[in-house]
């Protein structure tokens, strides 16, 4: 047999699990249209113009670029093809790129079709994405997005409302999380404070790498960024700071008294954080972190990031407010805010703490035993009549041995079997096979069709 495979950090996912897959993606559905936001769709590939320069320079290297068709070699000089410069070659012959996440094409959607929106404008989007990673246990180079944005609109409630849809759907899944806050602003007071205001990225980037690297590790990236010792010093209080919320809220107003943008970043924070309370119906943590940097340079104001506690994982769940993403596209002044749900993680968690319902992975409830053509056509009405009222079922499409069938029950965990033979064709009845419990029980067909229409199957 020929030896085949997958690329690395990617996966096969087989009935069971597309099953589950649907779970996590409608339950997500459901909650976003609860809150008025609208699905798009985006292609696959984008420019590489779109793409590149949005997500820093090491997210432009994860970019997975695609070859141009044709002759790709057209205007290239032997002295560029001998130079074996990978990142210049490939600038001159990929032209595009599959998308490296969904917020930057959406904001490219958003500029393309802006006489067509009504703002603010929800959307919702359910796509893959790909990142050209080095895989690992909940890393993927492949894998599914579930991302809300609001855009046109400054207001601090959609922030709330974010964490809301959070909470709501982790709560859903029955997953206890932790939602982590904070806001670039204060991020960028710090790096003021300390005198390294033009180091902002790169103190984020180092800092976002801490439940990774470890501290030292951290210290020593920030080193080599050029950061002087005595500013890496004064960073080690405010990275470890600990208490409570409102604790860590009064230190860094202390610390962050003379910058103005740090001071803004807190009132943004405590403006989220207490309407959120005030409304005490989150069934989730709250945490102001302010080692939480989100890598990514286009966050401007609020950032967040979800963590199960039961579970060891990366991130779930993260976004935050970006106020300049579609000037580069040449329509300045527009702000967002947006989250995005990593349902290939989500995916791993709930088969972990096996939190998915019954009814959520089995798909066929009844199967309706085959023993010739006779009762094939007499189960066949019985079969329309339960499809009618969404009892999912299907016939074993040959007449064989009964051993055969059940066997074939037993592998997609049917919970009940339909057995039809010339008593129950003489009497007008159905008996019904309890998979589970092994119990049988004869019921005249109309009856059998009524009850499960009115219970479901798996209640019956």
């Amino acid at each position: 047999m020929a030896n085949v495979s997958i690329p690395k950090g990617t996966r096969d996912f087989s009935p069971v699990e597309m099953a589950k897959r649907n779970y996590i993606f409608n339950t997500i559905k459901e909650v976003y249209a609860l809150y008025g936001f609208q699905q798009i769709e985006t292609p696959a590939m984008e420019n590489l113009s779109t793409l590149m320069g949005k997500y820093g320079e090491e997210g432009d290297k994860l970019l997975f670029k695609i070859q141009n068709s044709g002759d790709y070699f057209k205007g290239l000089t032997d002295g560029e093809l001998l130079s074996r410069n990978a990142a210049k070659l490939a600038s001159k012959f990929c032209e595009k790129g599959l998308r490296y996440d969904l917020t930057v094409p959406f904001a490219r959607y958003v500029v393309m079709h802006r006489e067509e929106l009504a703002l603010p404008f929800k959307r919702y989007q359910i796509q893959p994405v790909w990142r050209a990673d080095r895989p690992q246990k909940g890393r993927y180079r492949e894998f599914y997005q579930c991302d809300a944005d609001v855009v046109g609109s400054n207001s601090l409630l959609n922030e709330v409302e974010l964490m809301q849809i959070i909470d709501t759907v982790f709560t859903k899944f029955g997953v206890r999380v932790c939602i982590k806050i904070n806001n670039r602003k204060i991020l960028s007071g710090i790096a003021e404070i300390i005198g390294e205001a033009d180091k902002i990225v790169d103190i984020t980037v180092a800092i976002d790498k801490l439940d990774k690297i470890g501290i030292d590790n951290v210290n020593a990236e920030l080193a080599e960024a050029g950061i002087p010792a005595h500013s890496i010093e004064k960073l080690q209080p405010i990275i470890n700071l600990q208490g409570t919320n409102a604790e860590k809220l009064q230190t860094m107003r202390e610390v962050l008294k003379d910058s103005e943008i740090g001071l803004k970043g807190i009132e943004e924070i405590e403006f989220i954080l207490n309407t959120l309370a005030s409304l005490s119906t989150l069934h989730s943590s709250l945490e102001f972190d302010l080692t939480l940097a989100r890598g990514l340079n286009y966050y401007t104001g609020a950032i967040f990031e979800v963590k199960a506690l039961d579970v060891q994982i990366g991130s779930i769940t993260g976004g935050g407010r970006y106020d300049n993403l579609t000037g580069i596209f040449g329509m300045p002044g527009l702000s967002g805010v947006g989250i995005s749900f990593g349902a290939d993680r989500i995916f791993d968690v709930l088969n972990q703490l096996n939190l998915y319902p019954r009814e959520a992975v089995n798909a066929t409830q009844v199967l309706f035993v085959n023993f010739g053509e006779k009762e094939a056509q007499y189960s066949l009405p019985i079969i329309a009549d339960l499809r009618k009222a969404g009892i999912r079922t299907e016939i074993y499409p040959d007449s064989t041995k009964m051993k055969k069938q059940m066997s074939y029950a037993n592998a997609k965990e049917i919970p009940f079997v339909a057995i039809i033979g010339e008593t129950e064709m003489q009497e007008g009845k159905v008996t019904i096979k309890n998979m589970t419990t092994g119990e049988q029980q004869m019921v005249d067909k109309d009856e059998f069709v009524l009850r499960l229409s009115q219970c479901g199957a798996s209640d019956y």
